[in-house]
């Protein structure tokens, strides 16, 4: 058997095939147990049950742009190391996606409805990223994973204090976020322009908003 060379089409096609398997497919088998197992099932509340659903969601969106975003640097990586980062970190993100569709469902919530639109929109601001160079690539998921770490600290102190389960997920997913932007500026990442981390934050506050309420 010889090895198959893949050509554009074929990759493009790849990439739509993980679009519609992100977006529309049932959360992804993830790779370690979600940090909610064994944590019993506190006695929320309706308003409380319905804040950490809602919270979850937004949870749940975040990963879905992560996603995008690691596949669109990955198709446009230039040096393979760095596309090999992405797919990894793309891979890592999975986890988060399956804990927090399973803690909404849990909670009685639903995921956005809106998630096929920032998918989309999060893979071409990531396939550009990647066109733009390998540096700026890894910089970007450097500011995208430290903005992630403020949101998600925010999130664990506005989640009911009885809600062990949610806030054992968001606390790992804490630190995996932590993690991928130290890993980002190690491997060559550059410090954005504050103009351009206002805009990432802009854009940050309009998907935040819009995830809680649709």
């Amino acid at each position: 058997m010889t090895n198959r060379t893949f050509t554009a089409l074929d990759r493009l096609m790849e990439q739509l095939d993980q679009a519609l398997h992100t977006v529309f497919g049932p959360a992804p088998n993830p790779g370690r147990a979600s940090p909610a197992a064994g944590k019993a099932d506190a006695e929320l509340s309706a308003a409380e049950r319905e804040l950490a659903g809602r919270l979850m969601r937004i949870n749940h969106t975040g990963e879905i742009c992560a996603q995008a975003l690691y596949q669109g640097q990955a198709a446009t990586a230039r040096l393979p190391e760095v596309r090999g980062k992405m797919e990894q970190a793309a891979q890592e993100e999975n986890d988060h996606l399956a804990w927090t569709e399973e803690r909404i469902r849990e909670l009685g919530g639903h995921t956005s409805y809106l998630n096929p639109l920032w998918y989309t929109g999060s893979f071409a601001i990531g396939a550009l990223a990647g066109i733009i160079g390998d540096k700026w690539s890894l910089g970007f998921v450097a500011e995208t994973e430290r903005q992630v770490v403020r949101h998600l600290e925010g999130h664990l102190q506005r989640l009911p204090v009885e809600d062990n389960k949610s806030r054992a997920i968001l606390e790992q997913m804490h630190d995996d976020e932590g993690r991928h932007a130290t890993v980002a500026i190690e491997s060559g990442g550059a410090e954005l322009p504050e103009p351009i981390r206002q805009a990432m934050r802009c854009s940050s506050k309009i998907m935040t908003h819009t995830a809680y309420w649709i």
